[in-house]
């Protein structure tokens, strides 16, 4: 690719900044905040923006708590996707013991007060070298709700929101350091609910209807189906509802699915087959459904340019650099994983063997020869079927820690947490830059992303006047 222009004073500022991102960062994991119901963290990351000099848009996309914060002009159009929702039921302190600290209360048990603060940090370090360079050029930081369940993302890309940006950049926090390259589990969430008719469980059950056998008898027919689904498939589901008491039949019952594949159209394909299960029960319950979608989603499109841009400057600014004190609370943080369960989580990252007995992961792993294979799901597959896409993962957590625990909220309040999002900033702000004033840079990302996409344009799968769940959580 050859040497890259030197960001300098955009790591320069970031690095000026330090404390200020670290306690908005901090901040926001007290607030912990659950998907479209961040309106406080929302608020704290856009007003740090408009101190910053950006212009900022509100309630975008059908969502109270998306924003879009603009600055400078002109072409390229450089974004940085930010996140901000927390998770239900790991409320957590500073401490590598479980101790909640709001029982039963949401937290950052994926890290997402780091990731929104961390690409809020890379845009304000792009900004000030713009403006010390005097570089035309528009930076735009998008404010995404709900990434956990309701994928905010999605309702944004399919209001047009991403359309403009030649090129899109974001990061996750981690335990390891690496450019992502593959791909994720496209997906489908909806509650399935159940109408039946109520009676007496007793005097007379035979003029009832359940509603709960009929979710029931749709769990058990998923269970059959899972053997003959794709490998890489997933298929999750909770009752929410299941009636009020034993004695009364119940007439109605609820069931939230999410429901996963590599390939959109394979969700699609799995979906009409889990819809099969639904209607049999319904049948043979004498009962009626309903499907309330929930969203849908689009697997991550990767941009090999723009995975080669970011390798390269995450090794101009190196990994995460650690203290003692943070050594010494990854260590007792490792000591409460099981050994196999933090093996397995190593096998999946791709960890060379060499590199378990560290605690904390102080070098960038190597592009693989083969792109990683899907695991999770994300809203970012929408923004990368839009535009140019990529993102990193920086060290931010022990070495294994498992996703969505105690642990995971833990570290993201902490130094090992803050030491990840910084070097998150400085990569981005870099590559950023790079897009910036490398314009071959983005014809060649320009020119992947038409060959994956086959040309088409991104079209949304969720129906055009579907709206946000809110009512999914209390909030």
């Amino acid at each position: 690719m050859g040497m890259l222009p030197q960001a300098v004073a955009a790591l320069r500022y970031i690095e000026g900044r330090r404390e200020t991102l670290v306690q908005l960062s901090d901040v926001i994991w007290e607030l912990a905040e659950l998907a479209l119901h961040e309106d406080e963290s929302a608020s704290r990351l856009l007003g740090a923006l408009e101190a910053e000099g950006f212009a900022v848009e509100t309630g975008v996309g059908g969502l109270p708590t998306a924003f879009v914060a603009t600055w400078g002009s002109g072409n390229p159009v450089i974004g940085f996707l930010g996140e901000y929702d927390a998770l239900g039921g790991l409320s957590q302190h500073a401490v590598p013991y479980r101790s909640e600290r709001v029982a039963g209360a949401p937290g950052h048990g994926c890290g997402h007060n780091l990731l929104g603060t961390g690409a809020l940090g890379a845009a304000i370090g792009l900004k000030h070298q713009m403006e010390e360079n005097r570089l035309p050029g528009t930076i735009k930081y998008f404010g995404c709700p709900a990434e956990e369940n309701l994928s905010g993302k999605a309702f944004m890309a399919r209001e047009g929101l991403f359309d403009g940006c030649d090129a899109c950049l974001t990061w996750h926090p981690s335990s390891v350091n690496k450019v992502a390259t593959g791909s994720s589990l496209a997906n489908n969430a909806a509650n399935l609910i159940f109408f039946g008719q109520s009676a007496h469980a007793a005097g007379d059950p035979y003029n009832g209807r359940s509603a709960l056998d009929a979710v029931q008898l749709m769990n058990l027919g998923v269970e059959f189906l899972r053997e003959h689904m794709p490998p890489q498939a997933r298929v999750h589901y909770v009752i929410t509802g299941g009636g009020a008491q034993p004695n009364v039949v119940p007439a109605l019952a609820k069931v939230w699915y999410l429901v996963r594949a590599p390939r959109r159209e394979e969700v699609d394909q799995l979906w009409e087959r889990v819809l099969k299960c639904a209607s049999g029960a319904a049948e043979m319950t004498e009962t009626r459904y309903e499907v309330e979608m929930i969203k849908a989603i689009w697997n991550v499109l990767p941009n090999r340019p723009l995975i080669d841009l970011l390798d390269e400057c995450f090794r101009q600014i190196g990994p995460p650099a650690f203290g003692p004190a943070e050594q010494a609370f990854a260590q007792e943080i490792t000591g409460t994983i099981p050994g196999e369960q933090r093996a397995s989580s190593l096998r999946e990252a791709r960890v060379p063997e060499e590199l378990w007995d560290r605690v904390l992961l102080d070098t960038i792993l190597p592009i693989p020869a083969i792109e990683d294979p899907p695991r999770g799901s994300t809203d970012v597959g929408d923004v990368s079927w839009c535009c140019p896409t990529a993102q990193i993962s920086t060290a931010c957590l022990a070495l294994g820690t498992p996703g969505h625990s105690w642990q995971y909220a833990a570290q993201s309040g902490m130094g090992i947490g803050h030491a990840g999002m910084l070097t998150a900033a400085k990569v981005l702000a870099a590559a950023g830059y790079a897009l910036m004033t490398r314009p071959e840079l983005l014809v060649r990302a320009k020119a992947d992303f038409v060959r994956r996409t086959g040309g088409r344009p991104y079209r949304s799968v969720m129906a055009p006047g579907q709206r946000p769940a809110f009512h999914q959580f209390s909030g």
